[in-house]
């Protein structure tokens, strides 16, 4: 990938300022860098590429000098040379300084990303692929603007975005939101100016707890649901057919599936 700042999106090269842990499953990890001045979103949704070193690597391998041909030339590296490459949700931007806060979720057993994750410290080497416009096709959150209602789901590896997408909704705004976590002790603080109700899942209640919700009455209801791609395709199904809304809007996005790892959900869908 080009890094011209005319690109979509481009590498950033970045280290770990802080960590902070959220709850027993989950961890912020903010990054400076000086590349991030070039690093523009106007998304809540806003979907990254995080690659990060393998133990023992003091940074992530990514031929970012091919340009172009990056992804080829990254994916000849040997397995055990290639830095790992996962797909989180931007949780923050902020300026002066330039930084970026992620959340990634504390998993048992420990995937590449969580155990890194769960041991970063400041000046730990990560390169980004991310956005160099601000309004860029890795924003999905996108209710018309005739919207009464919106209705959000989420997992865990959700929550970043809903999050965000709260704290920019205006004062007045309806909003139902669902969240599935492991264990009460994972449930956070959130802050929104929004008429919003949410409500705290755990054990995998969703679906259950979606077809005895009633929804507030609406005429123009938006609906964005991520999350486990399983669970995402059945509440898109229920939201269309149970309660009628329009499938134009209800925006559904898989960030990963159950039983598989981030190579083989991407081999699938290629």
């Amino acid at each position: 990938m080009s890094t011209a700042v005319t690109a979509p999106f481009r590498f950033f090269s970045l280290h770990v300022v802080r960590t902070r842990r959220l709850g027993p499953s989950m961890v912020r990890v903010s990054f400076a860098g000086d590349d991030l001045r070039h690093f523009l979103s106007d998304g809540y949704d806003q979907s990254l590429s995080l690659f990060l070193p393998h133990p023992g690597q003091d940074a992530p391998a990514v031929p970012v000098e091919l340009g172009e041909g990056w992804w080829q030339g990254w994916r000849e590296l040997p397995d055990d040379v290639r830095a790992v490459m996962r797909s989180y949700t931007l949780r923050e931007l902020r300026r002066d300084p330039d930084e970026v806060d992620i959340d990634f979720v504390l998993h048992t057993p420990a995937g590449p990303a969580s155990a890194w994750a769960d041991r970063a410290c400041a000046g730990d080497r990560v390169f980004l692929l991310g956005p160099a416009v601000a309004d860029n096709r890795a924003i999905r959150f996108r209710p018309p603007q005739d919207t009464d209602l919106v209705l959000l789901w989420g997992d865990e590896t959700a929550l970043p975005a809903i999050a965000s997408i709260l704290e920019s909704l205006p004062a007045g705004q309806r909003v139902r939101a669902w969240l599935e976590v492991h264990g009460p002790e994972n449930a956070q603080a959130l802050v929104t100016a929004a008429d919003a109700e949410i409500i705290w899942l755990t054990d995998g209640a969703s679906l259950d707890a979606l077809r005895e919700a009633e929804l507030p009455p609406a005429e123009r209801p938006y609906a964005w649901i991520a999350g486990e791609s399983g669970s995402v395709k059945a509440l898109r199904r229920h939201f269309v057919r149970e309660h009628g809304i329009d499938r134009r809007r209800v925006t559904f996005v898989g960030y990963w599936r159950r039983g598989m790892t981030e190579e083989e959900l991407r081999a699938a869908e290629q």
